[in-house]
């Protein structure tokens, strides 16, 4: 299809995330939550829903769902009720899934983004409800057969349905991201997309640019990668704009991704609700959540992204990039975090820690709970080079190598031990720039003639008749002195 088409359509997307929670044991009875065991030894009569059992509500499983939605500024039911969805599948032994249907705990709510040209952008949430995973079906051992392992029969999901808010795949890729973030910042879900922990199902239509109806949309399912989102909304944007053109309907459907061809193939015509049939869950009673659990889960939260990152870019004057550096990894911004408290140095800290501290833990394929070198250490070296104590050269290519080996030593003892401390080197200073002038005389008449590149080359002839000791600042001063 032209790709000048697209240009008469616009995209509409709403994205269902399934996040499996980090509990000890499954959503309604004592099996263990673990994934990575032996196929079918997480299991017992409840999973398997043997008549006579009952299911009893996993407490952590709505603490969880409420700190995700007072994360995401959403209103939290009061009541939950519980409700079956009945289905038949292999990998649901009960034939149905305990869920919620008119009555989710959390409803509206929002996650910031950054759309398409980097400005923020609210993806407002529809809701987020509690419910319970299927096993998985294996296709792939036996040629013969389909395979069934019903450990994740019984894992806690809280599902995550935003409205139809996004309108170009790397906003979908973008909100994914936030999604994910968020999910680990508040530790509730690891969103390893590859080990299944982490699942999004896709809601694609597309309609006239100034339609204001929204047109059939299309559910993809099976997508195993932020990336293969993307791929999966391109493929359905022309897919379905050719459809239209040539005077076809667009059918609500289930369609599946094939990562290898780029290209979504339909499984089944969409269920609606009547479909799936249903009816308040009989063995669970209504649960009632009060003003002061919520609030109590309220002053459990940690420190989220979102602020975080308003206050490293508003507050500290860092930029965009180093800001989402920084924030990546939830014990990565709490370092960081711990270190400007102390040394309160904001640009000069977050430099240290994407520079020289994420180069070691990128050499030694370790994370920041591994660092040996202490928060309060490293407030001290960066407050040794901002006071003028030691230079930077020598911190970073002397005494943090030193701490990496000796994690125990202090900064300042390593520095008055090696003689690393500077020195008023002034007279040095200007004694070695004038070397250096004389050595190179046409470098000097360049310079002088506009070419102010030829700085740096003084500047370095210095550093090295210094050994690295003097401080860059002066040795700057120093040298346009003289070259002036």
């Amino acid at each position: 299809m032209e790709t000048n088409l697209l240009e008469n359509y616009e995209l509409v997307v709403g994205l269902e995330v399934h996040a499996q929670l980090l509990t000890q044991t499954k959503a309604y009875s004592s099996d263990k939550n673990e994934y990575g065991a032996l196929p079918n030894t997480q299991t017992s009569v409840i999973s398997l829903g043997h008549p006579g059992t009952l299911p009893k509500i996993n407490q952590k499983v709505v603490e969880y769902a409420v700190k995700l939605g007072l994360a995401c500024q959403s209103d939290i039911a009061p009541y939950q009720y519980y409700a079956r969805k009945n289905y038949f599948y292999p990998d649901l032994p009960k034939g149905y899934q305990i869920t919620q249907d008119k009555t989710p705990i959390c409803t509206s709510g929002k996650i910031w983004i950054k759309d398409e040209t980097g400005k923020d952008k609210a993806i407002n949430i529809t809701r987020i409800h509690m419910e319970e995973d299927a096993g998985k079906s294996i296709h792939d051992l036996d040629p013969y057969a389909t395979l069934v392992d019903l450990n994740r029969a019984g894992v806690p999901l809280v599902e995550i349905v935003s409205e139809p808010d996004i309108q170009h795949p790397q906003e979908a890729y973008n909100y994914l991201v936030e999604v994910r973030k968020l999910l680990r910042y508040l530790e509730i879900c690891d969103g390893n997309m590859e080990e299944g922990s982490m699942r999004c199902d896709v809601n694609v239509s597309i309609r006239k640019k100034g339609e204001k109806t929204l047109r059939q949309r299309v559910e993809v399912k099976n997508i195993n990668s932020f990336r293969n989102v993307m791929r999966a909304i391109e493929y359905e944007m022309q897919r379905q704009a050719e459809v239209y053109e040539t005077g076809g309907k667009v059918l609500g459907e289930t369609r599946n991704f094939d990562a290898q061809t780029g290209t979504t193939t339909i499984l089944r015509t969409k269920e609606g609700a009547a479909d799936y049939r249903y009816f308040p869950e009989p063995d669970l009673p209504v649960l009632r959540l009060s003003a002061d659990y919520i609030n109590k889960v309220r002053q459990d939260l940690p420190p989220l992204p979102r602020d975080l990152y308003e206050k490293y870019t508003k507050t500290y004057g860092l930029s965009d990039y180093d800001a989402n550096v920084l924030l990546e990894n939830k014990y990565f911004a709490l370092y960081y975090e711990k270190l400007v408290a102390i040394a309160p140095y904001y640009k000069t800290a977050a430099n240290w820690l994407l520079s020289e501290v994420k180069g070691y833990l990128n050499q030694t394929a370790s994370e920041i709970g591994q660092f040996p070198i202490a928060v309060e250490t490293m407030a001290e070296l960066i407050s040794l080079v901002e006071t003028g104590k030691v230079s930077h050269n020598i911190a970073s290519k002397k005494i943090f190598p030193a701490l990496l080996h000796a994690p125990t030593e202090t900064a300042m003892a390593l520095a008055q031990a090696n003689d690393w401390l500077q020195k008023d080197l002034s007279a040095d200073i200007t004694l070695a720039m004038q070397a250096a002038m004389a050595k190179y005389p046409e470098k000097v008449s360049a310079y002088k003639a506009g070419s102010k590149n030829l700085l740096g080359l003084f500047v370095g002839e210095v550093m090295r008749a210094t050994q690295g000791k003097a401080d860059p600042k002066m040795v700057n001063e120093i040298v346009l002195s003289l070259l002036a």
